[in-house]
């Protein structure tokens, strides 16, 4: 049996708390994610576990509310004020310490409290700072390490953004309790369900600006933009919706965990878990997480081909050219042309064509009008297929596709030859060293 993987499914965005909800839906314990809480070095905010309905839609949601403040503001690392308003009426009842159950329209599962801060919500943190708490809480070394690298990309895109080097970036609320809480509940989570292999295909972003305390922004901000562009993730957006759907904090989760960008061929669904969001788009604001199998090609019907064959002697190498790429574009999987010698000594060409069994009479047509065949052979035949997907891989010089390729446990990485072609050709970088460097970065990805 594979292991499962994770799908984010973010067709309505992505930010920090969603994806904690809908972890936590999928059945990560809340009892472990409120112990490492507890242990880090943070107080000052209250934990709010909840059910809520977005456009007729139950998920699970998250909420970090402030001591200070009346409304979670989401993580945005671009030094700036930059607030989603939303109704916590739903929070008046919070409990010190310890989690309740209630029953008064929201369905509340946990609230959590951490007494009084000695940092105030908007202080100027540097990832120093965030590493300093990260390392003083009770963690698994995965965990830790998963959080540090999440707040490691945002840092990087926030240098970039403004021009300064990483150690020199005030994080404001990324960098805030909120936001912290966020991150470290993520990697408590991911860690807890044992996910080492996550699918993110695409993040649905909004249109329009933002309003920060330097003026307006637009969407996708600056440190989003920046995550996508490093790590390749691709984003999609809906000119319908306006506003922000996709947090810098949500698309650096993304960006750290992903390890593949298409979903397999084909999967079962084991589990699915939905995350609330914030945000009325006019349309239900989740995140849906989804624990797949990808299903192996052992487990599928043997899968049946044709195989025809003719001898042809009499065509010349251009007509045979011309007759390989029309029976391309007709639907062969494969063609060859084997050297050969017919009765008479003739020198030949044994044309072979591979071919689904739906496509016989579109290869036919082709062999019979555009090469001097006047009969061939008809073979069915079964093949194995191993189970496979095409992940995209950063290089430096773009993104290139990568085949992964699995059977019994091993994984084998095969370039696409196309794509590394036209990636050479555009960057000037031998084809060799990208071939060699694209399959390294794709199995590199995965053991992390």
């Amino acid at each position: 049996m594979s292991k499962p993987i994770l799908y984010l499914e973010c067709a309505t965005g992505i930010s920090g708390d969603m994806t904690v909800a809908s972890l936590l839906d999928l059945g990560a314990s809340k009892v472990k994610l409120l112990a490492a809480l507890d242990s880090l070095n943070v107080e000052g905010y209250s934990v709010t576990i909840t059910r809520a309905n977005s456009h007729g839609v139950d998920a699970c949601s998250f909420d970090v509310e402030l001591e200070h403040e009346h409304h979670h503001e989401h993580e945005h690392g671009h030094e700036h004020e930059h607030e989603h308003h939303h109704d916590h009426a739903a929070l008046e009842h919070e409990h010190p310490h310890e989690a309740h159950e209630h029953h008064h329209g929201h369905d509340h599962e946990h609230g959590h409290h951490h007494g009084h801060d000695h940092h105030h919500p908007h202080v100027h943190r540097n990832l120093a700072d965030v590493t300093a708490i990260l390392n003083s809480g009770n963690l698994t070394p995965h965990a830790r390490e998963l959080a540090l690298k999440i707040f490691g990309i945002v840092a990087e895109a926030e240098s970039k953004a403004h021009g300064k080097p990483v150690e020199e970036v005030h994080f404001h609320e990324v960098g805030a309790i909120d936001s912290i809480v966020d991150i470290a509940a993520a990697a408590v989570c991911l860690d807890d369900l044992g996910i080492d292999d996550v699918a993110v295909t695409a993040l649905s972003e909004g249109t329009g600006f933002v309003e920060c305390q330097h003026g307006l922004l637009p969407i996708p901000v600056p440190a989003v933009a920046n995550i996508a562009a490093a790590s390749g993730l691709p984003l999609r957006i809906l000119p319908a919706v306006e506003g922000e759907m996709v947090t810098p904090t949500g698309a650096a989760i993304a960006a750290a965990i992903r390890t593949r960008s298409a979903l397999p061929e084909s999967f079962t669904i084991k589990k699915i878990g939905l995350g609330a969001g914030k945000r009325d788009f006019g349309m239900p604001n989740v995140l849906r997480a989804m624990l797949i199998e990808e299903t192996a090609a052992a487990d599928a019907p043997p899968a049946e081909i044709m195989i025809l064959e003719t001898n042809i002697d009499d065509s010349t190498g251009e007509t045979l050219g011309l007759a390989m790429d029309s029976l391309l574009a007709a639907g062969a999987l494969d063609v060859h042309y084997i050297p050969a010698f017919m009765k008479k000594n003739r020198p030949a060409w044994l044309l072979r064509v591979i071919c689904r069994e739906a496509d016989v009479p579109a290869m036919e047509r082709v062999i019979f009008t555009e090469t001097s065949s006047i009969g061939l052979r008809k073979l069915p035949a079964g093949r194995t297929c191993l189970a496979r997907t095409v992940v995209d891989v950063a290089l430096p010089a773009g993104v290139a596709k990568v085949k992964k390729c699995s059977f019994e446990g091993q994984r084998f990485y095969y370039p696409e030859y196309e794509s590394i072609r036209a990636l050479a050709a555009a960057s000037g970088v031998p084809f060799a060293d990208l071939f060699r460097d694209a399959a390294e970065t794709a199995r590199a990805n995965d053991e992390r």
